[in-house]
């Protein structure tokens, strides 16, 4: 039995990758131009992916609409957690609500909550990156009103290098938070 560990602990070694990771980033926000929303706490919840999208590694559509991993390129962070995270840091940062992901770490409950269901997060070979889906927002006290909004983001992709990708996704996921953060206004 302790002969095969060495050779176990060396197959282990071999699976994982040593290759750059990719972190979604945040862009400086202007915080003293928040934007006045109804909710004064908002939680949000776990982000809903495709599978696709949910994978370590990332992913580009060639011309035929085939999915390919990007040579040697991997997200720094698991994408459902990151991309809540960003959510969060991004609404908070351009909100006057104070946001959270779930769980909920504060003893009262949150005035409302943000869903989001991503049905489609891909960069496109064709020179765009696209983010579609729909957002709900619920209010447990009805503080706002409740409603169910799609979205469908786009922004440009000037080529398909992994570090291009993270900047588009990042760029996309920052101007769903302004839409968000402007229904939440309202």
């Amino acid at each position: 039995m302790y002969r095969l560990l060495p050779f176990v602990l060396v197959l282990l070694a071999a699976c994982g990758s040593n290759g750059p990771r990719y972190l979604l980033d945040r862009a400086p926000v202007d915080e003293a131009a928040k934007t006045r929303v109804k909710a004064g706490t908002l939680e949000v919840m776990d982000v809903s992916l495709p599978t696709y999208a949910e994978d370590a590694e990332i992913m580009v559509e060639d011309g035929n609409g085939a999915l390919s991993p990007v040579k040697n390129a991997l997200w720094a962070d698991d994408p459902g957690r990151a991309i809540t995270q960003l959510l969060v840091d991004q609404i908070g940062r351009t909100s006057t609500a104070t946001t959270a992901a779930e769980p909920w770490p504060l003893e009262s409950p949150p005035q409302a909550a943000v869903h989001v269901r991503v049905s489609e997060m891909v960069a496109s070979a064709s020179g765009s990156f696209d983010l579609r889906g729909q957002f709900a927002i619920s209010s447990y006290g009805y503080v706002v009103r409740e409603r169910i909004e799609p979205f469908a983001v786009s922004v440009p992709l000037a080529d398909t290098k992994p570090g291009t990708i993270a900047a588009a996704s990042s760029a996309a996921l920052r101007e769903l938070s302004a839409v968000i953060v402007r229904s939440l206004a309202r």
